[in-house]
């Protein structure tokens, strides 16, 4: 119970701050950059919040992490814990792709709207492949997108099938494709829960997977590929 009101404390702290920041910084016209207050308030919260809750996180292949590359992140998801630790330790200007029902929760759907993460309605078809063109844009200016190709979070921490969609995204930005193995995360905090364990996560990055000379039709085999580099990298079916 502590520990649950602890993390509710803190969410609703680090959320209402630092939100704020980029709430004020969009409504006074603060132009986004590298390194800029969009960039820092999401490092921040995700660092704050993995402080608070007694989370470390270590990062295996950070060679293979090049924020002068505009690259298409693709991470599993089992748990809440997976966004704070890719937002402390991805470098360089990342935004996240997220389904467009978050948009209602109080700040902090206006404040990712500000910062630019990219919000896909998986409803509607054509709105979202418009909304994969838009972000490709956005990626060829100097973006990477962080995407979670299950596309909710998994109940058993085992790998789900993937959508389509951020492979699409991928091959149309002409971006290299990151695996990103979250371990751990799920055995501290599995969908549903409010009460995070105090323990580490290991961030496992594997090598990129070129997708500058594929073709729409080449998208399953690029599922595929990032789908076999997660499970070499530790995930399970």
């Amino acid at each position: 119970m502590i520990q649950s009101i602890r993390y509710v404390t803190a969410f609703v702290l680090f959320m209402g701050w630092h939100g704020a920041r980029v709430l004020f910084a969009a409504v006074t016209g603060v132009r986004q950059k590298t390194g800029g207050v969009y960039d820092d308030a999401a490092r921040q919260w995700g660092k704050g919040m993995l402080r608070w809750t007694g989370i470390g996180v270590r990062v295996e292949g950070s060679q293979r992490l090049d924020p002068g590359v505009p690259t298409v992140y693709v991470a599993n998801h089992a748990s809440f814990l997976d966004i704070w630790a890719i937002l402390a330790e991805v470098p360089g200007t990342v935004r996240f792709v997220y389904k467009k029902g978050m948009d209602w929760i109080p700040l902090m759907g206006l404040a990712m709207r500000a910062a630019r993460h990219i919000p896909i309605n998986r409803h509607n078809r054509s709105a979202a492949f418009a909304a994969y063109d838009e972000a490709a844009t956005v990626i060829r200016g100097g973006v990477s997108a962080v995407v979670f190709p299950e596309g909710t979070r998994s109940r058993d921490g085992r790998l789900m099938p993937f959508k389509k969609g951020p492979f699409v995204l991928a091959i149309a930005a002409k971006a290299p494709v990151v695996p990103v193995f979250c371990e751990n995360t799920y055995e501290l905090m599995p969908k549903g829960s409010w009460s995070p364990k105090r323990g580490t996560i290991v961030l496992r990055i594997g090598e990129p997977i070129p997708s500058a000379v594929l073709s729409y039709e080449q998208r399953d085999e690029l599922a595929q590929a990032a789908r076999a580099a997660l499970l070499a990298l530790g995930a399970k079916e």
